[in-house]
């Protein structure tokens, strides 16, 4: 972070100041912002932006040394009583100060400060403000690199979703049983020729199990794929690179040649809620601010109008970083209300799904804000349920 930015950004939402604060990793947001990630602390320390002037660091005597790289006069304490002083100085005047901090939890994302530190802030006289906003701006926007990586990313995986529905088809042509998990070991394989990196297995599904959005096929549990099959992969990853960011796509696909009724039908309402999210952020980005919520309320509307909103159970997308799901802006008005501005070189998915007893299905896009457009990620998008036979 530099530090003028930061200060820019912090006389914009009024704030005093932004009070980084961790113990022992459980605010990894301020270890990576602060550039500590590698560095061994087993105390707590502070670090402190004001709007004007120079930051401070409040830290443990005995680690005085981990932070001599950073920008800021170094304010060491031994005590529990002399931190508190410390911080009361260096705190003075403040009345209003950033925090990883989210009123009632709304944003788990960005709760990494505990309800105690909280209060011992309070109690020096400063009302503390959620720094969702400031850490979205600083820890979710990517690089013109980032982007160029997330692009690459994203043409392997499509690469190896052709792939992957090629393996199905020969497998169906020859009559050799494949089951869900030999699917999903089959796409890591792929994974590692093209030097690609996940923190978790890609989701394949059939029937019954892809109306569960976080099923996971196992070797001991995992269904046979057949003709006649309703088949989605959800599948994720990012360059094996430093900085690299994630792609993240759903796809469904038939195993047949003509396709139920049904099956379409919902279909058209997903991929309906899809487009109708995309086009809003389109027809607002960037001549108008746009918060997270509003993006979910457009596709969950679409879907409840047309009788299914009750089987819509998540929110509409998710913030991608250096993480599938990254500390930035959610589509959410769901599970929260995510108010956070969505901002410029930033990117999401756009997610929606039904999820029925018998079957579910998902069609997720990528969305990237540049300056002054928005461009979907990941070609080709899905425009019909695939065929395989």
């Amino acid at each position: 972070m530099q530090i003028e930015i930061v200060q820019e950004q912090l006389a914009k939402m009024g704030s005093d100041g932004w009070l980084l604060y961790d113990f022992q990793g459980m605010n990894p947001i301020a270890r990576k912002l602060v550039g500590l990630r590698g560095n061994l602390l087993t105390r707590r320390w502070f670090y402190w932006i004001p709007r004007r002037g120079k930051p401070s660091i409040v830290c443990h005597r005995i680690e005085q040394h981990g932070f001599q790289s950073l920008d800021g006069r170094l304010h060491p304490f031994k005590s529990w009583d002399e931190m508190i002083q410390i911080l009361k100085e260096v705190l003075q005047g403040a009345t209003t100060i950033a925090m990883e901090y989210s009123p009632n939890g709304s944003i788990p994302y960005v709760s990494r400060v505990d309800a105690g530190t909280l209060e011992m802030v309070r109690s020096l006289g400063s009302r503390v403000i959620s720094s969702a906003n400031l850490v979205q701006y600083f820890e979710a926007s990517w690089s013109q690199a980032q982007f160029q990586m997330h692009l690459e990313a994203s043409r392997c995986l499509m690469e190896i979703l052709v792939e992957t529905f090629e393996r199905v088809r020969h497998s169906l042509g020859i009559g050799c049983r494949v089951t869900e998990y030999e699917l999903q070991q089959f796409m890591l394989e792929k994974y590692g020729e093209h030097s690609l990196y996940s923190f978790s297995a890609p989701i394949v599904a059939v029937n019954q199990n892809s109306g569960n959005p976080h099923y996971e096929p196992s070797r001991e549990n995992s269904s046979p794929i057949r003709k006649g099959d309703l088949l989605l992969v959800d599948f994720w990853a990012k360059l094996q690179k430093p900085e690299a960011v994630y792609g993240d796509y759903t796809w469904v696909a038939y195993l047949g040649e003509v396709i139920p009724d049904r099956y379409l039908a919902i279909w058209e309402i997903v991929k309906g809620a899809r487009d109708a999210a995309s086009a809003f952020v389109k027809s607002r980005y960037p001549t108008d601010p746009l918060q997270g919520w509003e993006v979910d309320s457009v596709a969950r509307e679409f879907i409840q109008q047309r009788g299914y909103g009750e089987y819509f159970i998540h929110r509409t997308g998710h913030n991608i970083g250096e993480e599938d799901h990254g500390n930035g802006a959610n589509m959410d008005s769901l599970e929260t209300r995510d108010e956070r501005l969505l901002l410029p070189h930033t990117c999401f998915s756009i997610e929606p799904g039904i999820y029925l007893p018998e079957f579910g299905i998902r069609s997720e896009i990528n969305v990237y804000l540049d300056d002054a457009m928005v461009v979907i990620t990941g070609e080709p998008v899905q425009q019909e349920v695939v065929r395989i036979y």
